[in-house]
């Protein structure tokens, strides 16, 4: 599908081969538009990215027990050997560690940035990445902001988006279960349905 447009219209060259012109600012033509086209990094790429890296700062941590960031920061506590940060200016200690205010304020810079803000928080928080140096962005599962991807791997970064890094974890050491529960049992038997 390619789009080309002009002040009032936008036309839309779908995969078919058929065109048409729709209004500039239709929902439709805002649809067309937030089409995902970025691709970040494919799994043995992610696994690389999982096995090089010896620390992860968690942004946006919560120490609220039902918050997803919570459960990722649990999970990478007692799961990986990597040292865990969490950033939240409002918290004071999150899972029994010291939470900083900002990247900058670690006490090294991390190999992983994981991120859990909403996706219009997304460019700030890779400038912050960028000025502290860390390598890598993990943006988490069910954020979204291509915009901020690209110009991140433009200013070059390695971003990961919309993808849980506890799943990623979890699936490649054998770890994954039905909901993403580790649930300790290694067995090649078929369950019962």
């Amino acid at each position: 599908m390619t789009t080309a447009t002009t002040e009032d219209t936008t036309e839309v060259q779908l995969a078919n081969g058929l065109s048409c012109a729709v209004p500039a600012d239709s929902p439709l033509a805002k649809l067309l538009k937030s089409q995902r086209t970025w691709v970040g990094p494919d799994a043995k790429e992610r696994l690389q990215i999982l096995r090089g890296a010896k620390s992860v700062a968690i942004v946006g941590a919560s120490p609220n027990p039902a918050r997803s960031s919570y459960f990722v920061g649990t999970y990478l506590q007692q799961s990986s050997d990597y040292r865990v940060y969490f950033v939240n200016p409002n918290a004071d200690t999150i899972l029994g560690e010291k939470a900083y205010p900002d990247l900058a304020s670690l006490p090294e810079v991390p190999d992983i940035v994981d991120v859990f803000r909403k996706p219009s928080d997304i460019p700030a928080v890779i400038d912050e990445v960028l000025a502290v140096g860390a390598p890598t962005v993990w943006v988490q599962l069910g954020i979204w902001n291509q915009e901020a991807a690209e110009y991140g791997e433009s200013k070059g970064l390695t971003v990961v988006m919309d993808r849980c890094i506890k799943i990623e974890h979890a699936r490649f050491h054998g770890g994954l279960h039905l909901l993403g529960f580790d649930t300790g049992q290694i067995t090649a038997r078929k369950t019962l349905r």
